[in-house]
């Protein structure tokens, strides 16, 4: 199918189609009621007027954001390498000598030197800078919005583009005359403005298509057209429309071409015209990263846990709601009054005096209050224990939650770990999505960057690397991440005995550090090195 305008644009509507029949309510559907559920607006729509206080005990927001700091709110490890180039302590211990000697260099970034060929400190830079480059684009709180989105619509998206008019502040020559201009930009979009050709495959980069949806206003459109030779004849059909605002998508697609190497292009169409012709964006994989909450079988679109928390959140929202309205009627029960004897409006006041007339057994009888039936003693224990049984099986106890009295530390570290056996699949799948990123910004790394120094920041202070992606473009690289875990009951028996052993000096600090649970330290091998180094000052 030949990409224009009118064909990206059916194949948009067919995508949308689709998402509209996932599930029972479809997508878009789905997602506006989770995301109700989620702020707390859980009663919309019931039509319980407003006489009566409706309760809400938001229990899906609560497994929602434990689950989510489990995910993003541990420090990631995120360290590039590179396949058939080893990583032992000799090499890392000839890199960081490289790294200081280049960071004292300082100037000439390009000048020849011995170092440029080396994979081995082109990683390790690269590992460096690409924190830089997290720190820039706010990382963390594009992470932090992709889980959230994941949780409510079952999907999160990082979309990772390069934009030429970014200033980086470098030159390409040492007069600054000719500025080196463009930089990634990383942001969180919303699955709904995302479609895949393929539903059906999981695999994102064997989709032969991806189309992303904006709205853009009329003169915003217009001068992408204007800037990438938009005829008059087009400009005046676009300002002719009546909507302030249009739908602007992006087609990216693969091509493998006559050097067997395959190239992604991108196009950019309204539902007429054509914006932006085909273009290479310079990388060979699709700058999208998807994770998935739930997997469907399938389907690369996700499915949120909300949808099927929602059955037990509005149960338990109306059994608290009645028990409040049982409480409320035992302590200001109904009155009757007999408006014969009682010609004077009751408020119900304390303290209010009532006119009656009549007989002193017929008073007796003016006003009456009706007492509510008998308050079931084993109906809050029901509620309590559908609150408990939906947060246990959410993989959210009350040890995980912080809700337990400590007084039983063992237990509690028992209860943790079990609660987090329920988070391993998604951690697994949010370390994926986390080295997906990573990969797709080193392909930007090598395919658009060019020729310019790299910003690092190490016990050397703050300096450039002469990165030429050239002398590296025929290298294979990986990405590894993992996170600072918490120490389990056993793990917690070791770090006891090691600091007893330390304090006895029956080990040295590079034996405690080496016999330390794994990820409890962040970059051991690093703090080893420098261990190793001062021995070596102090030996001297």
């Amino acid at each position: 199918m030949s990409n224009s305008a009118e064909n990206i644009y059916n194949q948009y509507l067919e995508a949308e189609q689709f998402k509209s029949s996932i599930g029972r309510l479809g997508l878009y559907e789905q997602t506006r009621i989770n995301e109700r559920f989620y702020v707390g607006d859980q009663w919309h729509g019931v039509g319980c007027g407003s006489d009566r206080p409706l309760v809400r005990h938001n229990i899906i927001k609560r497994i929602g954001e434990y689950k989510i700091a489990q995910l993003g709110g541990k420090p990631l490890s995120v360290r590039y390498s590179v396949e058939g180039l080893a990583q032992n302590t000799a090499v890392r211990q000839a890199v960081k000598a490289r790294r200081k000697k280049l960071a004292q260099a300082g100037a000439a970034l390009f000048a020849p030197n011995d170092f440029g060929d080396d994979a081995g400190l082109m990683v390790s830079a690269l590992n460096s800078y690409r924190k830089t480059v997290a720190e820039r684009v706010g990382f963390e709180g594009i992470i932090s919005e992709a889980l959230k989105d994941a949780y409510i619509r079952g999907t999160g998206a990082v979309y990772t583009y390069f934009d030429p008019d970014i200033k980086t502040g470098l030159y390409a020559d040492r007069i600054g005359g000719t500025p080196i201009m463009g930089d990634i930009v990383c942001e969180c979009v919303k699955v709904e403005n995302v479609f895949f050709g393929d539903p059906a495959v999981c695999d994102l980069q064997k989709q032969p298509y991806i189309i992303l949806k904006e709205e853009k206003t009329v003169d915003e459109i217009a001068a992408e057209l204007k800037r990438y030779g938009g005829t008059s004849r087009q400009l005046s059909r676009l300002k002719d429309q009546k909507n302030e605002k249009q739908i602007l998508l992006t087609k990216l697609f693969k091509i493998k071409e006559a050097d067997g190497v395959t190239r992604v292009y991108a196009t950019r169409v309204t539902e007429k015209d054509i914006i932006r012709p085909p273009f290479y964006i310079g990388i060979s994989v699709y700058p999208i990263s998807v994770f998935s909450w739930e997997q469907r079988d399938r389907n690369i679109y996700g499915d949120s846990e909300i949808t099927y928390l929602i059955p037990n959140q509005i149960a338990i929202n109306r059994m608290i709601t009645a028990g409040v309205w049982s409480a409320m009627s035992s302590g200001m029960p109904l009155m009757v009054v007999n408006g014969d004897m009682v010609p004077t409006d009751i408020t119900n006041d304390p303290g209010q005096i009532i006119r009656a007339y009549g007989s002193p057994e017929e008073i007796e009888s003016a006003v009456k209050f009706i007492s509510p039936p008998d308050y079931s003693s084993g109906y809050m224990s029901a509620v309590e224990s559908l609150i408990y049984n939906t947060l246990t099986q959410s993989g959210a106890n009350e040890a995980a939650l912080g809700d337990l009295d400590a007084a039983n530390t063992s237990a509690i570290i028992e209860l943790r770990n079990a609660a987090s056996g329920y988070l391993l699949p998604l951690k697994n799948r949010y370390y994926r999505f986390v080295e997906d990123i990573s990969l797709i910004w080193a392909e930007f790394f090598f395919g658009l960057y060019g020729k310019r120094g790299l910003k690092v920041r190490d016990e050397n202070g703050e300096w450039y690397f002469p990165f030429d992606p050239d002398k590296f473009k025929s290298l294979v690289l990986t990405v590894c991440v993992s996170a600072d875990e918490e120490v389990s009951r056993g793990e917690q028996e070791t770090v006891t005995i090691l600091n007893n052993l330390l304090e006895k000096g029956a080990v040295t600090p590079a034996q405690y550090l080496r016999r330390l649970p794994r990820g409890l330290v962040p970059d051991t091998e690093l703090l080893l090195e420098e261990l190793a180094a001062k021995e070596k000052e102090e030996a001297v």
